[in-house]
């Protein structure tokens, strides 16, 4: 998937509408916001160059267009840009990673935490498709912001059509799997290959796997393997052991090598990738890497990373891989991570359901005075590029759901007609896109936040946490203790995913606080 879609050239002089956003990763570690209100801190997640805040402490759209790709997404008003649009994201790794920070007492990078992937960690109870609509449901509600009176908070959410076993088709997999000696520590190659013993088993007759493996050299362990010798598979996994140097780029060579012999137009074949990240890619440059996978995709060979270990752990580059082979991006930290990816979430992480997907929200002037989207900012496409079918975008996986918040300032009497979302995606081998659209209705506004669905404040609740954590200017106001308040009345009896968040929460408290004594 291609996030990269603004560059700072196409922002020089007049800029036509839809040319709003940065589509980079942001949030560098130096530098900061100017905070020009009253009151304010001026801390930012800015990189260089920093940005400056209007008056009620929100980014606005101008001063966003001064600063590099290190920013947050800003306030828009819809007189100047009525449209929003963007690429869907299915990633969790941020959740992850942020956890795995947390639980060893540390708050992570500010530019490991990225809103879009901690929200859509969690399951939401959307609607199913209807027989015969397409590949996916589209939801949309919205309520009373609980932090900033006069503001409301809108949700769009995606799901998935979830593929029975038989619908599924036959994947053949090629496990690309990092035995350098950075892969030695137990939370790396161990658990890499407990993880990959766990796929096997929930894979079944027709499936295939390939093991190729990269150090100082590159070695084909495996060649294409039906499940009938799953013994054989379990073996080759487990005589796996770490040493030597890296170079990625020739193992990923070899690992298409294999992808290659059983490409066919009836089947996936999908490149997995295990490794911490920390890779150099030997004689191939990142950039020419990033072009291969790119080039694998349109013959029909998509990819998969999955990211272990902490210290050297190279999150970035990572998702770039997955990005450019139209699959997703994951963070293992123990076996519960695994068995959610590998297991509960395999058909989604095996099969892609809809590619290509964009969302554009169209804003009504009449009713919608400002709006930002919460994330998502380096998955920004430009408005005249919704329809351009030769823009890449995100992938939907059989099951997956997918959620976007939106922060809007609204006029008065505003209730129907507050937005239409718009969606495009393509079948899986499809080059056409097409495109529905979805109105909000006023019964979808809630009268007060505490009103609202259970799935809706608890979304809140996430996408408060994660804009504190990466220390969002737009979030300066927000307290920890209100997070909690919420996502403790969003959380029903039994819910393990939702009580582990919580328990983070209390984790993140008092690091939240010495941050802010500072």
């Amino acid at each position: 998937m291609e996030r990269l879609s603004h560059r700072v050239s196409d922002l020089k002089g007049p800029a036509p509408s839809g040319n709003k956003g940065i589509g980079m990763r942001g949030y560098g570690a130096g530098g900061g916001g100017i905070g020009a209100m009253a009151g304010k801190s001026g801390r930012g997640v800015f990189g260089s160059g920093g940005a400056i805040a209007d008056s009620n402490g929100d980014l606005s759209a101008s001063s966003a267009r001064r600063v590099s790709s290190d920013t947050v997404n800003p306030f828009t008003t819809t007189a100047e840009d009525a449209l929003s649009t963007f690429a869907i994201d299915v990633d969790t790794a941020s959740y992850t990673l942020t956890r795995r920070s947390l639980l060893e007492g540390a708050l992570p990078s500010r530019e490991v935490v990225r809103v879009e992937e901690m929200v859509n960690y969690f399951r939401y109870t959307y609607p199913e498709p209807a027989p015969g609509s397409g590949p996916f449901a589209v939801h949309l509600d919205a309520a009373p912001s609980p932090f900033t009176p006069g503001r409301h908070f809108l949700r769009v959410g995606l799901q998935g059509r979830r593929l029975t076993l038989t619908e599924r088709k036959p994947a053949h997999l090629t496990f690309l799997v990092d035995v350098s000696g950075s892969m030695q520590s137990p939370d790396r190659l161990p658990l890499a290959k407990r993880a990959l013993r766990m796929l096997v088993d929930n894979l079944r007759d027709g499936d295939t796997v390939a093991l190729v493996t990269y150090a100082g050299d590159v070695r084909r362990v495996l060649g294409p393997t039906g499940m009938e010798a799953k013994a054989r598979i379990h073996a080759a996994i487990e005589d796996l052991s770490a040493g030597g140097s890296t170079a990625m780029g020739s193992g990923i060579e070899m690992a298409y090598r294999e992808a290659m012999k059983t490409l066919d137009g009836a089947s996936v074949s999908r490149v997995i990738i295990l490794s911490d990240g920390d890779a150099n890619v030997g004689t191939t440059s990142h950039e020419e890497l990033l072009k291969t996978i790119r080039g694998h995709v349109k013959e029909g060979i998509t990819v998969t990373t999955v990211g272990f270990g902490l210290g050297n752990y190279r999150d970035e580059r990572m998702e770039q891989l997955a990005d450019k082979g139209n699959g997703n991006h994951y963070y293992v930290d123990s076996l519960l991570a695994a068995k959610r990816i590998f297991q509960e979430q395999l058909g989604g992480t095996l099969e892609v359901i809809a590619k290509d997907v964009k969302l554009q929200v169209d804003f009504d002037p009449a009713q919608v005075a400002r709006y930002r989207l919460i994330g998502y900012e380096n998955r920004t496409i430009a408005d005249r590029d919704f329809r351009d079918d030769k823009v890449d975008a995100g992938e939907l996986g059989s099951g997956h759901t997918v959620t976007a918040l939106y922060e809007l300032e609204l006029k008065p009497g505003a209730g129907e007609g507050l937005a239409t979302v718009r969606v495009r995606a393509k079948a899986p081998r499809g080059e056409k896109a097409t495109e529905s659209a979805h109105p909000f209705h006023a019964a979808s506004l809630a009268t007060s936040f505490e009103t609202a669905s259970s799935d809706l404040r608890f979304a809140t609740a996430v996408m408060g946490a994660a804009e504190l954590l990466r220390r969002s200017p737009h979030a300066d106001r927000w307290s920890i203790d209100t997070l909690q308040d919420i996502a403790r009345g969003a959380t029903p009896e039994g819910n393990a995913e939702r009580a582990e968040f919580l328990a983070l929460l209390e984790k993140a408290r008092p690091l939240l606080r010495a941050v802010a004594a500072r």
